[in-house]
């Protein structure tokens, strides 16, 4: 029987496809097993672990995070310079990715913010926060440092703002020439004063 040929043959009364040709009623491949359809086609399957975390929601990008918390990007790229966010990871194509706890740092350091914490002051908040030999009291003494700087520093603008208006009170006239402003006056003779008390006490016995 010539090869390439559709052959039948006889097999005890029953008609046999030939083995080395497939049935043309059927297409070719129709008995192979099916691909396994939980497999993604291209590179999917090779994706990383936190490219998949950002597309799911369950960590955020720095612009995401950004618009959470209602501040910069550029600003929680300084928080970072200055050691107080760290992202968990960056994506296969760079980009920052923050866990939830990021908003509650930036929540932290906003409320120290406004009882006038430096950002220096506020990483060693952390930093106490995280040494397991921390106590409560190291905390209350930066907290009581703090305000006695801030007490000083009310007293001083205080004083600031009695000269102001002490000043004030002897500029009457607005029309005056600048020549004859008293209080351009007044500073000129207290910076003349200030310059005559440090030669003074400056020179040798």
């Amino acid at each position: 029987m010539p090869d390439g040929t559709l052959s039948q043959i006889l097999n005890g009364g029953k008609i046999v496809q030939s083995p080395n040709k497939p049935n043309q009623g059927h297409p070719a491949g129709a008995g192979k097993a099916p691909q396994d359809e939980n497999r993604a086609p291209g590179r999917r399957h090779r994706t990383a672990p936190l490219d998949e975390a950002a597309r799911d929601g369950t960590w955020m990008t720095i612009g995401k995070l950004a618009k959470l918390a209602e501040i910069s990007t550029d600003t929680l790229r300084y928080y970072e310079d200055e050691s107080l966010l760290t992202p968990v990871g960056k994506t296969e194509a760079g980009y920052r990715l923050y866990g939830e706890d990021a908003v509650r740092r930036l929540d932290f350091i906003r409320h120290a913010q406004h009882c006038g914490m430096t950002l220096s002051e506020i990483r060693q908040l952390l930093e106490l926060r995280a040494e397991d030999n921390s106590c409560c009291s190291d905390v209350r003494s930066l907290a009581i440092r703090k305000k006695l700087q801030l007490e000083h520093k009310i007293k001083t603008m205080q004083a600031m703002s009695q000269a102001l208006s002490e000043l004030i009170d002897i500029c009457t006239a607005e029309d005056r020439p600048l020549d004859d402003c008293p209080i351009l006056a007044a500073l000129e003779s207290s910076i003349a004063k200030q310059n005559h008390d440090h030669t003074k006490f400056g020179r040798l016995p």
